[in-house]
């Protein structure tokens, strides 16, 4: 894939980048801006305005902003997913707080355990999100809350221990891909 994109995940990425990058007062601006040159493609755009891509052809002959999702003959517009990030932020400082700390607590234990492998600590994360879907009263479509809840989890874990938003936010983009993928890239 060219600019460096690596596999049919970075819509997920760029979701969840988003997503963490409209948290207000969030303690892990520093490990955030380290993540930027993983999941960006272009330099973000602030949402606020109608500052969109043109769909214009850059010098290099390639679309500004614009990258293949690993399926043939599709283009997804990267800005699409950074403003439903930011869009599903705000869904997500709602429903943040009908988190019970504890669930939060309970979380960051699990990343935090370094003798956990990947797979076990994304099947705790899945049983916590549907844990949260079944006692949270969500008034959303079920993935969408699944979405929410997994994004809104990752940014409660990482603001509560910054130094575990690499291992959250990798866990988390993971999570979404192999169980939501297909209504991600339906939302775009």
């Amino acid at each position: 894939m060219d600019q460096g994109l690596r596999g049919d995940v970075q819509v997920e990425r760029i979701l969840v980048y988003s997503f963490l990058q409209n948290c207000h007062n969030c303690d892990f601006r520093e490990e955030l801006d380290s993540l930027r040159s993983q999941v960006m493609v272009s330099p973000p755009k602030n949402f606020l305005s109608d500052e969109f891509d043109d769909g214009e052809l850059q010098t290099d002959g390639n679309r500004s902003g614009r990258f293949s999702n690993g399926e043939p003959d599709s283009v997804v517009d990267e800005d699409i997913f950074r403003l439903i990030g930011a869009q599903l932020a705000e869904i997500g400082d709602q429903v943040a707080r009908e988190i019970q700390p504890r669930v939060v607590n309970d979380l960051v234990q699990q990343f935090v355990n370094e003798n956990l492998s990947k797979e076990e600590i994304m099947r705790r994360l899945s049983n916590t999100v549907e844990g949260l879907v079944r006692t949270i009263p969500l008034e959303m479509e079920q993935e969408k809350a699944m979405l929410v809840l997994a994004m809104v989890l990752a940014r409660t874990v990482a603001n509560k221990m910054p130094s575990l938003l690499h291992r959250v936010f990798n866990t988390t983009v993971n999570y979404i891909n192999q169980n939501l993928h297909n209504y991600i890239v339906n939302l775009g």
